[in-house]
């Protein structure tokens, strides 16, 4: 037996039950009388008692069917306090947020984000998943997702974010005693410090191969030992966009970059948004880079 024709079968005979009329109750639930009193005779047949006594002028309960009423009536309440308890979720900025996001996004904008979103929304709790794994929003419970992509999955809703370049820089300091090189073929020359596995760099002209003596599996340590005149690193520009704009890292080779990457905020396709996802995702827009 099908559980859900059951319970459709029951909730039908709780509406009967309450107004013992059959009329009345294909009203109220917008059936006709026939359809009705059809399932009401299915689920005594289920039950395998007679759950009406009916006469040409009434109906009434029988003993099984007072006890399924009453039964019935703690039902509704509570779809009724689940359905209330929904709605104020929806409307409500508490419970849990779970996001998604590339760590050195995350570590250049998201963190900040969230910890004055949360100054706002003191009772909503943030879980924030680091890392370079494209979960699928489908089959996870993400809430939202951040990933660095040029084509965002079709099931998802996808808004820009921004589009940003991998890019060649280097201190003065280490420019001063090795020279700026003028075009990728100049980079063999060069103390390259690259991402572990990654003996080629990907330009505009085509692949360079790179050396330099060091290769680490952490963008953030390339950019200090960059910082401490160890060399050249090519990484994503949001990450030493701070220390180009004050002068502590110089872009070398921005003609030969490449085709830029983008940034895509992803959820799921949903009839309803609950506020706190709506408010925070607007809160990353607003946070983000003119």
């Amino acid at each position: 037996m099908q559980q859900h024709k059951k319970m459709e079968r029951l909730m039908l005979f709780a509406q009967v039950a309450e107004s013992l009329n059959f009329t009345r109750a294909a009203e109220v639930l917008g059936i006709s009388r026939g359809y009705l009193s059809e399932q009401v005779r299915r689920l005594e047949r289920e039950m395998g008692a007679p759950l009406l006594i009916r006469t040409t002028r009434a109906v009434r309960l029988t003993e099984e069917g007072e006890r399924i009423r009453l039964r019935m009536r703690g039902v509704q309440s509570e779809l009724l306090a689940l359905e209330r308890d929904l709605e104020h979720e929806r409307h409500s900025f508490s419970g849990v947020l779970r996001i998604t996001a590339p760590v050195l996004f995350a570590e250049r904008y998201l963190m900040a984000i969230c910890r004055d979103f949360q100054v706002r929304h003191p009772a909503l709790e943030i879980r924030l998943d680091v890392s370079y794994e494209s979960h699928d929003l489908t089959r996870e419970p993400f809430d939202v997702a951040f990933r660095a992509t040029r084509q965002p999955p079709d099931n998802m809703i996808a808004r820009h974010l921004l589009d940003y370049a991998h890019c060649c820089c280097a201190s003065t300091g280490y420019l001063a005693v090795h020279g700026t090189p003028h075009q990728s073929s100049d980079l063999t020359a060069h103390r390259c410090l690259r991402w572990t596995g990654h003996a080629h760099w990907t330009m505009a002209n085509g692949e360079v191969v790179v050396s330099g003596g060091l290769a680490v599996n952490d963008h953030r340590l390339l950019k200090q030992q960059a910082l401490a005149d160890g060399g050249i690193i090519r990484v994503a520009e949001y990450l030493v966009d701070r220390e180009l704009a004050d002068g502590r890292l110089v872009r070398v080779l921005e003609a030969e970059e490449g085709v830029p990457h983008s940034i895509y905020m992803l959820y799921p396709q949903r009839i309803q948004q609950s506020d706190k996802l709506r408010a925070f995702m607007d809160a990353v827009i607003a946070g983000m880079p003119r």
